[in-house]
């Protein structure tokens, strides 16, 4: 099982070229940033990583094609992969926090998605490439000047039609904190639908993303992953149903922006809302804890992995020099 990190996007190219190196060096597969609306620009920013490093895979996620057209998004999809030599990659998904801030509705997603993946897949420099789709429209894009192998497309989904769109059209997926049993649903269902299209024998890569959350100070970890909550994709019954009742889920659904609010308040609680139901998605849905807990995540990845997961992505947040440490010295080798 390979093993990715997302780095912090608001971290400058410099820190970024260190934590890569870093992370090359430690048997990192992969290194991530997101595409936020106030953060650096995900492609430049991960020049000067490109540059230090020799091996590992970089690229944004999750990009979506709504507040950027797709041909915006392979322009620099490609710039970054002519850097890196052919180690780029892109996420593409149908969200994120920028639609909200910029009012902008995501309709039809799973067209929209669609499209945008079939439009990055396409792209071949040297031919110009043209598009006619129910949302989107390319004609004679033609970035010639991109030599580099053609980089990777994943899709973020976690629902039935973005799955098979994903399966249908994408060189792999990324499901969002699922928990194993859901991820082997969810992947049986992708590699059915493959076999469907006739592209069971095809490469495929099956992402899980994860929080990590670990520190020498276990109040410090745990309270830092409730923060986060919000962010983990909490408000899907469907996965809290796992390990909550009904009545609990109604409990978090009706304290939706308050949980959200918990990072811009820099709190850990929300009245209304008991502390025991957060501490027990903390245990469900994130990897909060102690050095000391790491061969219990390590357990919890190796059931994601029997579940058909290829890849894990760990989202690291303060520390994260220490915790490429940790996952390259107790994690990814307990995962070879």
């Amino acid at each position: 099982m390979n093993i990715d990190v997302v780095l912090n996007a608001l971290s400058t190219p410099d820190e970024l070229a260190a934590l890569a190196v870093q992370a090359e060096a430690c048997g990192v597969g992969g290194v991530w940033t997101a595409s936020y609306l106030a953060s650096r620009d995900p492609w430049s920013n991960l020049v000067a990583a490109a540059q230090a490093t020799r091996r590992i895979e970089l690229g944004a996620i999750a990009v979506n094609p709504y507040d950027t057209h797709p041909v915006r998004i392979a322009t620099g999809l490609l710039t970054l992969n002519e850097y890196a030599g052919g180690r780029a990659r892109i996420v593409v998904g149908g969200g994120g926090e920028a639609l909200q801030a910029l009012g902008i509705k995501p309709e039809r997603r799973v067209r929209a998605v669609g499209e945008c993946v079939e439009i990055l897949k396409g792209v071949t420099p040297g031919t110009p490439f043209s598009f006619a789709g129910q949302i989107h429209r390319v004609q004679n894009y033609n970035p010639f000047w991109a030599k580099a192998p053609k980089p990777p497309v994943y899709v973020a989904v976690n629902k039935p039609q973005m799955l098979r769109m994903a399966a249908r059209l994408g060189d792999g997926l990324m499901l969002s904190d699922l928990t194993p049993p859901i991820c082997a649903e969810r992947i049986g269902w992708v590699r059915d639908h493959r076999r469907e299209f006739g592209r069971g024998a095809e490469p495929f890569r099956y992402y899980n993303f994860v929080a990590w959350h670990v520190y020498a100070d276990r109040e410090r970890a745990v309270r830092e992953a409730k923060m986060w909550l919000g962010y983990r994709g909490l408000f899907r019954r469907w996965v809290l149903n796992t390990f909550m009742t009904d009545a609990e889920y109604d409990v978090i659904e009706a304290h939706k922006a308050e949980i959200y609010g918990m990072v811009p308040r820099k709190t850990w609680s929300v009245p209304g809302v008991p502390d025991a139901l957060l501490d027990s998605c903390v245990d469900n849905l994130t990897l909060a804890g102690t050095p000391a807990d790491i061969p219990r995540f390590v357990a919890h990845l190796r059931k994601m992995r029997d579940a058909g997961c290829t890849d894990i992505v760990l989202e690291l947040h303060d520390e994260p020099a220490e915790g490429i440490r940790l996952i390259g010295e107790q994690v990814i080798p307990a995962l070879m």
